[in-house]
C-alpha cells in the first residue's frame, strides 16, 4: 500500500486499552498502513512529539441528524476528535416521515431552511450525502418517526394493523442500511407505547441484526422499573441493548439500582451497555410538557388550547419529561428570543413573578411561540460530579453528546444544544486529568474500541493496520473543554489534528475545508 501521510513520533493509545508507547502511524488510501516504526521517507509528515495519536472518538448518542444537513462542517465535533455520530437515538430523528408538518417536533435543530423533501431512510442517507458532511455518520431508525407515521399522535397503543405497518418500515430502514431501532418512552410522540409493542419491533430489529437503544420511559419516579422494562423488552425480543443516559434525574440510590439492574442483566448473559451525556443536567423543549391530544390539529388548534382553561386542566394530569418529580426550581429556560427576560432562570422564579401556578406560566410562555416550539430549551439540573465520577468509570459505560453538532459561525450560530462543543473534551479532562479515575488509554478505549464494538464496526476505533484512517491527535495536558452552561458555545482546547478516512479535517488547530465523512449503512461497513 502507498504511503500517504506519517504521524510521527506520538504517544500511540491505540484504543485497546493497552500501554501507550511512543510510535509512528502511516495512513495510506484512507486506511492505516502500518503502527509502529515507519521507516518511509519522502512522504506528508505530522509531527505528534508530546502529543498523544488515538483513534478517532465515536458519539454513540448523537442528535444530529438535521443540523449536518444545515452546516456539515460539524466543527463542535471535529475540535473535540469525533470521526463518527451515531444519529436517529430518543426516537427522534429524520425517517420515516408521512406528514412532515407533524413530523418536525421529532427532529432535533429542525429548520424550514433545509425542506423535508424525503419519506425513508434511503432518501435522508442521499440527502445527507448530498450535504458531505466532515464526520462519518450511522443512523438508527426513531419509534418516535414510526409511531408518527402511523398512528400520528394518537394517545394509544398501535392497532394490530398500525404495528404491522411500523414493522414493515422498520423492516424496509434496516434493509436501507440503518443499524438498529431508537425509542424515547419520556416524550409525547411515544409515552402510550406499551412493552409488548416494543418488544415486537425489538423482535425484527434482532432479526435483522440491528440493536436498540433506548431513553427509558420513566427518568425520574419510577426510574429503575423503566430500566427493567427495557431488560425484559431485550429478553424477549433476543435484541443488543444499548440503555441511554442511563443515571436517571432522581436520589442517589435509585441511581445505584439502575446501574445495579444492568449489571446482573450482563450477568444473566444479556448483551447490553449504557452511555451518559457529560452535562450535569438534562436538556429538552420546554414543549415537552404538552400531551400529544394538546399538538393535533397544528399550530391554530395548540394555541387555542394553549389559553382555553378546561383544555389547560386535562393538560395539567399529563405526566411529563419536566413535571415528573414536581421540583420547577431545577428547570431553568434557557437563552432564547421570545422570552428574553426569562432566560437563565429556573420556572419556579418565573412562575412567582407572573403571580401563576408553574404550569400555567409554561403554557403562556409556550402560547406565545407555538409556531416555533423548538424556540424554547430548558435544562433539568440532576447531577453531581461524583455521581459522573463513578458512573463513567463503569465497565460498560461510555461517554456520549446527547447533542448536536453545531458552529460558532455560519448558519447554526445562533443555536446551542449543551455538550455539542464540550462532552469528549470535558470526559478526558475531568476523567483523566481531574480525578484520575480512568487512565488515558482507559478512557480512550471508551470513546473508540468500546463503541465501535457495540456497532459491531470491525474497521473503527483501533489504530491497526487496515483500519479506516479515523485519527485524533491531541495535547494530553491541555485537551478540555471551554464551553460552560451559558455560553456552551465555545470550540475545545487541545485538539491539534484530525483525520476522517485519512483526510486532514483539522490541521494545526484549525480546520482545512475538507470534508470526508460517510454514511455508513449497515451490511456496507465491514462487521465483527
Amino acid at each position: 500500500m502507498a504511503i500517504d501521510l506519517i504521524i510521527r513520533g506520538g504517544t500511540i493509545l491505540d484504543g485497546g486499552g493497552g500501554e501507550p508507547f511512543v510510535g509512528d502511524v502511516a495512513v495510506g488510501g484512507g486506511t492505516i498502513a502500518e503502527v509502529g516504526r515507519v521507516e518511509t521517507d519522502g512522504v506528508p509528515e505530522i509531527d505528534a512529539a508530546a502529543l498523544c495519536v488515538a483513534p478517532g472518538f465515536i458519539d454513540i448518542h448523537s442528535h444530529s441528524d438535521f443540523t449536518l444537513l444545515i452546516d456539515p462542517r460539524a466543527v463542535s465535533s471535529v475540535f473535540q476528535g469525533v470521526t463518527l455520530e451515531v444519529v436517529g437515538n430518543c426516537g427522534f430523528g429524520c425517517f420515516p416521515i408521512d406528514d412532515p408538518a407533524l413530523a418536525t417536533n421529532n427532529i432535533y435543530g429542525y429548520s424550514p431552511e433545509v425542506p423535508l423533501t424525503w419519506t425513508g431512510t434511503t432518501g435522508y442517507m442521499e440527502r445527507l450525502e448530498e450535504a458531505a458532511p466532515a464526520v462519518n455518520v450511522l443512523t438508527l431508525v426513531p419509534n418516535g418517526q414510526l409511531r408518527l407515521s402511523t398512528v400520528g399522535m394518537a394517545d394509544r397503543p398501535a392497532t394490530t394493523d398500525e404495528l404491522r405497518g411500523m414493522t414493515r418500515k422498520l423492516e424496509q430502514s434496516l434493509d436501507e442500511g440503518a443499524w438498529g431501532l431508537s425509542s424515547g418512552l419520556e416524550y409525547p410522540a411515544e409515552s402510550s407505547v406499551p412493552e409488548e409493542e416494543l418488544t415486537a419491533l425489538c423482535r425484527t430489529a434482532a432479526r435483522m441484526g440491528g440493536y436498540y437503544a433506548t431513553h427509558t420511559r420513566w427518568r425520574d419516579d419510577g426510574a429503575a422499573e423503566a430500566v427493567e422494562e427495557a431488560i425484559r423488552t431485550a429478553q424477549a425480543s433476543e435484541v443488543r441493548l444499548q440503555v441511554s443516559h442511563l443515571l436517571p434525574r432522581g436520589a442517589q440510590d435509585e441511581c445505584e439500582r439502575c446501574v445495579e439492574i444492568v449489571n446482573q442483566a450482563r450477568a444473566g448473559g444479556l448483551d447490553v451497555a449504557f452511555d451518559m451525556h457529560t452535562r450535569l443536567f438534562g436538556t429538552t423543549y420546554l414543549s415537552t410538557v404538552i400531551p400529544p391530544w394538546a399538538m393535533e390539529g397544528g399550530a391554530p388548534a395548540l394555541a387555542g388550547r394553549l389559553r382555553d382553561g378546561e383544555a389547560r386542566r386535562r393538560m395539567k394530569e399529563y405526566k411529563s419529561i419536566l413535571s415528573a418529580g414536581g421540583d420547577w426550581g431545577r428547570v431553568v429556560l434557557l437563552d432564547n428570543a421570545r422570552w428574553p427576560e426569562y432566560a437563565r432562570r429556573d420556572i419556579a422564579d418565573i412562575a412567582a413573578q407572573r403571580g401563576q401556578e408553574p404550569l400555567d406560566a409554561i403554557y403562556d410562555l409556550l402560547a406565545g411561540i407555538v409556531e416555533n416550539l423548538h424556540g424554547l430549551m430548558v435544562i433539568i439540573r440532576c447531577y453531581t460530579p461524583d455521581q459522573q465520577r463513578e458512573v463513567f468509570a463503569h465497565p460498560l459505560c461510555m461517554p456520549a453528546s446527547d447533542a448536536t453538532a453545531l458552529a460558532p459561525d455560519g448558519p447554526l450560530a445562533g443555536s446551542a444544544f449543551h455538550g455539542a462543543y464540550t462532552w469528549a473534551s470535558w470526559f478526558y479532562r475531568f476523567m483523566v486529568r481531574e480525578t484520575k479515575a480512568l487512565s488515558p488509554a482507559q478512557a480512550i478505549q471508551k470513546l473508540t474500541a468500546l463503541p465501535a464494538s457495540i456497532l459491531k464496526l470491525a474497521r473503527r476505533g483501533r489504530l491497526a493496520p487496515g483500519f479506516s484512517a479515523d485519527i485524533a491527535v491531541f495535547d494530553p495536558e491541555t485537551f478540555g473543554e471551554r464551553g460552560t452552561t451559558f455560553e456552551p458555545n465555545q470550540t475545545a482546547a487541545g485538539m491539534v489534528h484530525v483525520l476522517v478516512n485519512g483526510v486532514p479535517t483539522l490541521s494545526d488547530g484549525a480546520l482545512t475545508g475538507q470534508r470526508a465523512g460517510r454514511v455508513l449503512r449497515r451490511g456496507d461497513e465491514p462487521a465483527h
